[in-house]
């Protein structure tokens, strides 16, 4: 197999674990406990060891650039002229400023909301989605991806603003081929496109990386989507459990099965 992965799913856990062993001539200790916690990243300020601070910021897709009412690439040029930390980049295409002192810290904010840096006016929604590169840059893509997804969320947004959604965090990601360079397939809902205009649908992500999704609908495009989507984000609105994630209530609701190993993924 040309991916580890492949050789587990295929063999079984138990034979890699023997084969491991018979290798390194002893046996291994049995697996530790853990909680995955999240996978998202902690916005806004944190502070860390020494006493210092940190505060990540949102970055569209990580495109470091000035857009319309939102100076992203000007804001950072003055606050590099006196941040006196580092500049740290996510893995999910954001931005953090780290180490900055208590004595530091006014002066930050104060510039963080002179150039709306704070993250104080963006969706859950908005703040959880990603894209890939996609056209024109990409060879591979067949369609639009970071170009497209801001516009396509906000007519998500005038969506779930009417359903009282606003600050609910729902992970959303685009890509513009099947390779997945976004992550959509762990996404609560996924885009993948097929050709210009045109994506398959994927629901059913775990919120915090535990789970692949599932294909919903198949060839849509916005129009599609945006019907599809609205009565879903509605039910969930007035129907969802205690805490319960968009991608788990729709598992629960029957709209996609849920995937439970690698092998399942396929399995509508």
């Amino acid at each position: 197999h040309a991916r580890l992965k492949y050789t587990i799913d295929d063999r079984d856990l138990n034979w890699f674990r023997s084969e491991v062993e018979s290798r390194l001539g002893y046996k291994l200790d049995p697996p530790a406990v853990y909680h995955f916690e999240d996978n998202a990243d902690r916005y806004g300020w944190t502070k860390g060891l020494g006493d210092k601070w940190h505060f990540c910021m949102y970055i569209e897709n990580g495109r470091v650039k000035d857009f319309p009412g939102l100076p992203t690439k000007t804001g950072l040029r003055e606050i590099a002229k006196i941040h006196k930390g580092d500049f740290r980049l996510t893995p999910n295409q954001h931005l953090i400023l780290g180490n900055i002192s208590q004595a530091d810290k006014p002066k930050i904010e104060e510039m963080l909301k002179k150039y709306k840096l704070d993250n104080l006016q963006f969706t859950g929604l908005r703040m959880n989605s990603m894209a890939c590169v996609a056209l024109p840059t990409c060879g591979l893509a067949m369609a639009e991806s970071e170009r497209y997804l801001p516009s396509l969320v906000s007519k998500l947004e005038s969506i779930i603003e009417e359903v009282g959604l606003r600050d609910d965090a729902i992970t959303i990601r685009m890509t513009g081929c099947p390779n997945g360079c976004a992550r959509p397939y762990v996404a609560e809902i996924a885009f993948v496109g097929k050709t210009v205009g045109t994506y398959n649908v994927y629901l059913g992500g775990g919120f915090h990386g535990q789970r692949l999704n599932k294909l919903y609908k198949e060839n849509m495009k916005e129009d599609a989507i945006l019907k599809e989507l609205k009565p879903i984000l509605l039910r969930y609105s007035k129907e969802r459990l205690d805490g319960e994630r968009f991608g788990d209530f729709v598992i629960r609701k029957g709209y996609v099965k849920a995937t439970i190993a690698g092998k399942d993924f396929h399995d509508l």
